[in-house]
């Protein structure tokens, strides 16, 4: 079975769609959806991050965990929810964080998709979810899948800015080169983590070390209205 994803993305990753383990994840979703069981997000965005950043465009990757587990939430890229869907607690906290930082409008929506296509690498590491069931596909080979992205992006890449919120995302510090990327930590955006994502200066950071390496900077903002091709 071909996995229909981004051509350069398709190359990088050729050797990890041949694993057992991505096997296993085939296997188990369409085992799941036989059982009558609701996925998200819809097949078509399973690997959206990747075919709106391609493989030599990522500037910056941003971590999250599981895709959001509400009808009409998940839209393959990490913090982002389809235009129509109230934005989750932890995107409007990154919106006051973004506004805080670079006096960013805050948007009344929450689909990030204007970042992706500047080179924001938007990577979950579960990419599919069982509706209503937080965390529930953590253990059936995501994590070998996303880990191996992040380890060939730090090795075929330079100077790419990881932005790591949260323990879980830290704890993937282990599979990048620091000799060769920048890596940013702060707490989780959510509001569980109290204030303490808050003053981390991200973005702004992330453009200044963009700047240096001669790369156009991220302009962070949402556009309330979806930018025609």
């Amino acid at each position: 079975m071909s996995v229909q994803i981004e051509d350069s993305w398709k190359e990088a990753l050729e050797n990890e769609f041949q694993q057992p383990y991505f096997e296993h994840i085939r296997k188990f979703l369409r085992q799941e959806k036989q059982r009558g069981k609701v996925i998200y997000p819809p097949g078509s965005l399973i690997f959206n991050a990747f075919n709106t950043t391609p493989f030599h465009e990522v500037k910056v990757v941003i971590l999250g965990q599981d895709p959001y587990h509400g009808p009409g939430q998940a839209m393959g890229l990490s913090f982002s929810v389809p235009r129509g869907i109230k934005p989750p607690p932890s995107l409007k906290n990154i919106y006051k964080e973004l506004h805080a930082d670079l006096q960013v409008p805050i948007p009344s929506h929450g689909d990030l998709t204007n970042w992706a296509e500047q080179g924001v690498f938007l990577l979950n590491a579960m990419l599919t979810v069982e509706r209503g069931m937080a965390g529930s596909h953590q253990k059936i080979g995501w994590q070998s899948f996303t880990d191996a992205v992040i380890r060939i992006l730090s090795e075929r890449r330079e100077g790419l800015v990881f932005l790591l919120w949260g323990r879980f995302a830290q704890s993937k510090i282990k599979l990048i080169d620091q000799m060769k990327h920048y890596v940013f930590q702060s707490a989780h955006p959510s509001p569980l983590a109290g204030n303490k994502f808050f003053n981390n200066h991200h973005f702004s950071r992330t453009n200044e070390i963009l700047l240096k390496q001669g790369l156009m900077p991220i302009d962070w903002s949402i556009p309330e209205t979806e930018t025609e091709d």
